[in-house]
């Protein structure tokens, strides 16, 4: 019995949006080969990655290479019968020795099976605007970042009490570090959404910036290499312990906030309701406007009685 096989043909093309480093990164992962290995698949000649594949196989290979970054194509292979007569009627010695050679050829594909959920893992890195981290680890990098920057902003408010000018300008610094790093923190998980970190500006636009750092820590992130590059690496125990504790702050905070609101609303509302019984009662120096007119008639009036009893 015979059956249509297939094959995977590639040429060196790389989606568009995608670096040609990273996908070759992604590919070295796909494939567990080193990158050196990897790069001469790139030359822009057609080479066939995998032969001898069903249907369902090579449209799971395809979509594995997708996710990678890379255009391939399925072509029919019509080099490979699947004939189990005729392949054993037609087996000999000398077959593994002629194809030694085609094994040998630098252009060889890599011979691991490619498989989406066997990628390779990026390499973690903080003070950069690459690779790719996930939600645990976006919430655990944040924790210690701000952590970190209220016991600095603590020893800037000691320094301040020395200098007005050095504990400023330390102030000012560790702002712009703190920003910094949280832009690099956030640029990478929206990598791993496989999103543009441009989309980090959403955080300035009203209301939306309220709302996108919530959508950031939801929602997961793409299964597989993108075109940002091979997914993190697995959260260790210490990135579990500080995204939990990080979500378990998340409403404490918020309820103390709202606590704080309303206790700011309630002291605003009491010192209005003061302000307007004050200005209600009478004012002390006020004077009858008659009385005022009279007052100097009296004095002049008393001196002319005494002159009359004389």
């Amino acid at each position: 019995m015979t059956d249509t096989l297939f094959k995977i043909m590639f040429e060196g093309q790389v989606r568009d949006g995608v670096e040609p480093e990273t996908a070759k990164a992604n590919l070295a992962g796909l494939f567990k080969s080193e990158t050196a290995a990897v790069q001469k698949l790139f030359n822009g000649e057609p080479i066939a990655l995998k032969r001898g594949l069903v249907h369902a196989e090579a449209e799971r290979y395809i979509e594995a290479l997708k996710e990678a970054g890379v255009e391939a194509r399925i072509e029919p292979d019509q080099a490979i019968s699947f004939n189990l007569n005729e392949v054993g009627n037609q087996a000999s010695p000398w077959t593994p020795a002629r194809q030694a050679p085609q094994d040998a050829s630098p252009y060889a594909p890599p011979k691991a099976q490619v498989d989406s959920e066997h990628y390779g893992h990026s390499t973690l890195k903080v003070f950069t605007t690459n690779g790719r981290i996930g939600r645990l680890r976006f919430l655990a990098w944040s924790m210690v970042q701000c952590v970190t920057l209220v016991a600095l902003i603590a020893l800037a408010l000691i320094a301040l009490n020395w200098s007005l000018v050095a504990g400023g300008l330390l102030i000012a610094v560790l702002v712009v570090v703190f920003v910094t790093i949280g832009v690099m923190i956030g640029v990478q998980r929206l990598h791993d959404l496989g999103w543009s970190g441009w989309l980090l500006l959403l955080n300035l636009v009203p209301f939306v910036g309220s709302l996108f750092p919530f959508l950031i820590m939801l929602l997961p992130g793409t299964r597989g290499a993108n075109q940002y590059g091979p997914p993190p690496p697995p959260n260790t125990r210490g990135v579990k312990v500080l995204g939990i504790i990080w979500i378990a702050m998340i409403p404490v905070i918020s309820v103390a906030s709202i606590y704080y609101s309303i206790g700011k609303l309630a002291e605003a509302e009491l010192a209005l309701q003061t302000d307007e019984y004050e200005q209600s009662l009478p004012y002390d120096d006020e004077q009858d406007p008659d009385s005022a007119l009279n007052a100097p008639a009296d004095v002049i009036e008393e001196p002319q009685d005494q002159n009359d009893k004389q």
